[in-house]
């Protein structure tokens, strides 16, 4: 769609107000001329935490986090440049214009479908709680739901709502209101076969909304009769199944303040546990848990809790969810039930046992690789002379997302101790599947997500080089001159290094250039995107300094390590380690040194 044009984003600075903002995040107080608050990137009990109304900027004087009002909403709410302007742009009555090569073109046409069908969908909603709440012809989908222990006020939080059977009513009302015929028949609220006849009837209605609040779909239960047990929306220009949560808006407060979230299985689960004042709760959309959600999450939250049902497509969903939250570098737990009497969803546990027995069990769970170990022990069939070598190949998948090899280890001696097998034999057979052999387990198998490329210094460092050569090309050459190919273990950071040797050999030192020669796809839109994000524009020769001291001070200390282990070595084996000691004395002095200009 083009970039955001300049004009957009200085008319957006005009109108901004930065007290207003910041004030939606933090509680502000007037004090000589400046407004006051804890900051909201790291505890402090006395207020450090400062905005200028004049400069339209923050800044901690705890922390040293500082910036203008777009830097604060995409660090609080970790969107990117473009989605900060839009969501303010839209707050203050500013249309966005975005350039491309021919110049400057308004979007303003797709923006403006896109407002109407968010009006429309908010509008719908309303009219579906109004049924429910108001109406006989609700009543029985109302005290289906109450019955299940929730609250009016928890209803009405959620925005729940009632679909008449009479499948025609909403047509001739949209109607009424001004629709026109067209775009009610692109809105999604209708059938494709019948344009007229809803397509949500004799439901109880879920709202569906992003992260601001704004409804974008809508998902429904049936209630009596045929049919799928839940239907949901389909996609549209406002909404994204894949990239969506349900309950995100009401759950990012609680999620960014305990830095985790649980991921449930449906509506009803979601909706018992924020009945329990467990408020961090969301859900999938009637597709596994994917990676986009995971990514999306992971903005917040460090650690994912899994809440899936015991049955036997619970647990399935529950390991395919734990390597999806594994391929974006995101450990999981799993809730586990102790015991039978807890095989139960949340609702019926916060109906039966109460909102603290409810807070108390999702307290309750293991770790991915620990409920992964167990599911393949229950599974196993003795009797089956090839059921052991499966059950372990099972586990590989997992063992390929685990970004540490000391991590990767430690789990391989515990599959042996597990399956009573020896560890050689098991990195064998791991061997043999990750280099795409034939074992038990394919290595194309459908659990394996997508590959996700996990950000670590020397990636950085290669990023910060790429993004900003086509403004300072000396930048290549001073880390070429400081870290020669070898120096790299990442086997992405060494491609995209290959890649800046070429173009700086052929005089293309662009960003454009250094692209288009990187020939992994994922690699290519890894630096792409963060190219977008900017995080690499400011002071990029102080960027790309320190991080070349970080890599060598890593490189260093590896050398240092593998000494140690040959020292011990060659002790054990009665040999001389006179130069071994020479050499880690060497190491030990430079790497004593790097420290010292660090600090």
């Amino acid at each position: 769609m083009g970039l955001i044009a300049a004009e957009t984003i200085n008319e957006l600075n005009s109108r901004l107000d930065a007290v207003a903002v910041v004030g939606d995040y933090v509680k502000l107080e007037k004090k000589s001329g400046r407004w006051w608050g804890r900051c909201p990137f790291h505890n402090e009990k006395t207020p450090s935490f400062t905005v200028d109304p004049e400069r339209k900027t923050y800044y901690c004087f705890g922390c040293h986090e500082g910036g203008g009002v777009v830097n604060f909403v995409m660090e609080m709410d970790k969107l990117s440049f473009p989605e900060a302007v839009e969501i303010l742009a839209k707050r203050f009555g500013v249309s966005v214009i975005r350039e491309n090569t021919d110049g400057i073109i308004n979007t303003s046409e797709i923006e403006k479908k896109k407002e109407n069908l968010s009006v429309l969908y908010n509008r719908v909603a309303g009219s579906f709680s109004y049924i429910l709440m108001e109406t006989q012809e609700g009543a029985a989908a109302l005290r289906y739901v109450r019955s299940r222990g929730f609250t009016d006020e928890l209803i009405q939080r959620f925005r729940l709502g009632y679909a008449p059977q009479e499948t025609f009513w909403l047509h001739k009302f949209l109607l009424g209101k001004g629709y026109s015929e067209s775009f009610l028949a692109e809105s999604g609220l209708f059938t494709k076969a019948n344009p007229r006849k809803a397509f949500f009837s004799d439901r109880l209605i879920f709202p569906i909304s992003g992260r601001q609040g704004q409804i974008t779909a809508f998902g429904g239960r049936i209630l009596n009769g045929d049919g799928p047990k839940y239907i949901n929306s389909a996609e549209s220009l406002i909404y994204k199944k894949r990239e969506t949560l349900f309950a995100i808006d009401l759950a990012m407060a609680e999620i960014r303040n305990t830095k985790e979230v649980i991921v449930a299985e449906g509506y009803m689960d979601v909706m018992a546990l924020h009945e329990a004042g467990i408020r961090n709760a969301v859900a999938p959309l009637g597709t596994a848990f994917t990676a986009e959600q995971a990514r999306l999450l992971g903005r917040w939250a460090g650690r994912i809790k899994l809440l899936f049902d015991s049955d036997a497509a619970g647990r399935a969903a529950a390991a395919k969810a734990i390597l999806t939250c594994r391929s974006v570098s995101i450990p999981a737990f799993v809730v586990a039930p102790e015991s039978s009497a807890d095989l139960k969803d949340p609702a019926d546990i916060l109906k039966e046992k109460g909102a603290g027995y409810l807070q108390q069990f999702v307290k309750k769970c293991i770790l991915d690789f620990e409920y992964l170990l167990s599911e393949n022990k229950r599974s196993l069939n003795n009797s089956d002379s090839n059921g052991k070598a499966r059950a372990v190949s099972s586990l590989f998948p997992f063992l390929d997302l685990v970004d540490s090899e000391v991590e990767r280890e430690t789990y391989i001696r515990r599959i042996a101790e597990a399956f009573e097998t020896g560890i050689q034999p098991v990195l064998n057979d791991y061997k043999v599947w990750h280099d795409g052999g034939s074992t038990t387990t394919p290595k194309n198998t459908e659990a394996i997500v997508q590959r996700s490329i996990r950000m670590n210094d020397e990636l950085y460092l290669l990023n910060a080089v790429a993004v900003n050569c086509g403004a300072n090309s000396s930048l290549f050459a001073k880390l070429r001159s400081a870290i020669p190919i070898e120096g790299f273990t990442d086997h992405n950071a060494k491609e995209l290094y290959i890649t800046l040797e070429e173009c700086s050999r052929a005089g293309s030192m662009n960003f454009e250039a250094i692209l288009n020669g990187i020939e992994d796809g994922a690699l290519r839109q890894f630096v792409a995107e963060n190219a977008a994000t900017k995080a690499f524009s400011e002071k990029p020769e102080f960027i790309v300094a320190d991080s070349i001291r970080r890599v060598q001070e890593e490189r260093l200390t590896r050398k240092q390590n593998e000494l140690v282990l040959r020292m011990r070595a060659a002790k054990s084996d009665g040999l001389s380690v006179d130069d071994l000691i020479h050499e880690k004395m060497f190491i030990d002095a430079e790497l004593q040194n790097l420290k010292g200009v660090n600090k």
